[in-house]
């Protein structure tokens, strides 16, 4: 284990599988202190055993939450703000797909809950105790998938129709976007965004929700090889002053042209925020 981050503590979302347990085991290698948020304790409590016993000294600690709920969100920064004094990075990594439409007991898109505004709810809960932390760093694991998105605010929930690809590229482009606005409204703070993509990665929510790519498992990335980028853009000390930006295969990239539009990423925050409930104290850096 080496000690790059020492006395850092960083909160890991969709900690207990995939491209997250990947994420959470190499930062509890380079000495973090990590906090492991995942909705199953059975699941959870595995991936924590599984990195203890990889990661000799590892210091780690099981949050439970779900995720597609308001509720949940709250819940798992109220344990965060409990387990340290201090966050120096949150990873934003939980993520889902799914084919056909369900909604969160918030009556929001399941995927839009998820995907966006969990992310978008979190990071506002835990903005304090990030600027309060400075140098801090805010993750974002986006995807490529974002350059098929649009935004549909006439029908952000798909009630009107439904496509569940449709649904995940609006999710990851809304990440982008919410990426590119907290980085602005967070200028100044000492506290950066990036996003990341982590390539395509042979995961359960992959396979589940694209099935025939099970064909291409030996060509795809491993949870390890995904969570390179990601690692990189919370932990790089040529990272700790930039912002805003968008990271493939550990290097900036330039996202879509939807991506970088700021009236969108404005108008995405302003329905986020009303939704969430926190319009009174995140406006109040614009």
């Amino acid at each position: 284990m080496t000690n790059e981050l020492r006395d850092r503590t960083v909160l890991v979302t969709g900690a207990s599988a995939g491209i997250g347990r990947a994420t959470a085991t190499a930062l509890a290698r380079m000495g973090a202190n990590v906090l492991m948020a995942s909705r199953s304790r059975e699941r959870g409590e595995a991936a924590v055993r599984a990195i203890a016993d990889e990661v000799s000294g590892a210091r780690l600690h099981l949050l439970l939450a779900d995720l597609s709920t308001i509720e949940g969100v709250r819940s798992l920064a109220d344990q965060t703000l409990a387990a340290s004094d201090r966050l120096d990075v949150l990873v934003n990594n939980a993520g889902l797909y799914t084919r056909q439409r369900e909604s969160s007991s918030d009556g929001f898109e399941m995927q839009f809950a998820v995907n966006h505004l969990a992310p978008f709810l979190l990071t506002a809960l835990l903005s304090e105790r990030l600027e309060a932390s400075a140098p801090a760093r805010i993750v974002m694991v986006s995807s490529e998938a974002h350059r098929r998105g649009r935004i549909d605010f006439d029908d952000i929930h798909g009630e009107r129709r439904y496509s569940g690809l449709g649904a995940y590229t609006q999710s990851k482009l809304a990440n982008l976007l919410f990426t590119r606005e907290r980085a602005r409204r967070l200028s100044g703070t000492g506290v950066t965004a990036n996003a990341a993509h982590p390539g395509v990665v042979a995961t359960r929510l992959l396979f589940e929700g694209f099935g025939p790519l099970r064909l291409l498992g030996p060509f795809l990335k491993t949870p390890e090889q995904g969570a390179r980028t990601i690692v990189h853009v919370a932990s790089a000390p040529a990272l700790e002053r930039l912002t805003g930006l968008y990271f493939i295969d550990g290097e900036s990239a330039r996202p879509s042209a939807r991506a970088r539009d700021d009236d969108t990423a404005r108008r995405l925050w302003d329905l986020s925020a009303r939704l969430t409930g926190i319009e009174t104290t995140e406006n109040r850096t614009t």
